[in-house]
């Protein structure tokens, strides 16, 4: 599954999932039911996401979305080995660049979505856990379900999450491959400097 194919098929559920309000006492899964027929609704009804509108679909993505994401475990989990070859401040700015490379991406494929649906599994996880697996699958008309897990930690703001695995893809290990690429072509820096043209760049297209 390429990258690509990868943020089509799993970025309407994934804003709707983590568009939480924090409410540490709350069950991850009871969060994702109360929550994600409110965002979906608003994705459906609004004609500037509606329209394509990439100013409004940031704005949605920044209110909504990021605040909800561990992105320095997500980054460092993309990284792999490679995360403590980066000193502090190249750390620093490669969760930046991944956040904003997230939220590009993202962006292109906001305003795809209409019909879909959204169907949770049960939780399966001990009380105690501070990691948990939250499973949907996502219902669309005239094509094959696609299942979307996320990788839920939790933290004293709530429960945030680190990783979305779709059609079992891991996002933070697709990355991997990425990265580890291009840090073994040139370094640490040379991967800075690949996120950051491509933020720079056009957004993606769904």
């Amino acid at each position: 599954m390429s990258l690509q194919d990868f943020f089509r098929a799993g970025a309407l559920v994934f804003l709707a999932a983590a568009a939480w309000p924090s409410h540490a006492q709350e069950a991850p899964d009871v969060m994702v039911k109360r929550v994600a027929g409110d965002v979906l609704q608003t994705i459906r009804t609004d004609p500037k996401v509606q329209a394509g509108d990439q100013q409004r679909i940031r704005e949605v993505i920044e209110v909504k979305l990021l605040p909800h994401f561990d992105f320095d475990r997500m980054t460092a989990l993309a990284m792999g080995r490679n995360w403590q070859k980066a000193s502090p401040e190249q750390q620093k700015v490669l969760v930046e660049q991944f956040r904003t490379l997230l939220v590009r991406t993202y962006s292109g494929a906001l305003s795809q979505y209409r019909d879909q649906t959204v169907e949770y599994k049960p939780l399966r996880a001990d009380p105690a856990a501070t990691d948990v697996t939250v499973r949907t699958e996502v219902i669309r008309p005239g094509q094959a379900a696609v299942q979307i897990d996320y990788g839920l930690t939790k933290t004293p703001a709530g429960w945030k999450a680190f990783d979305v695995i779709v059609g079992g893809v891991s996002l933070v290990t697709n990355y991997r491959d990425e990265f580890n690429e291009q840090i073994k072509n040139g370094g640490v820096d040379g991967l800075i400097k690949t996120l950051s043209d491509k933020n720079k760049g056009p957004p993606a297209k769904s």
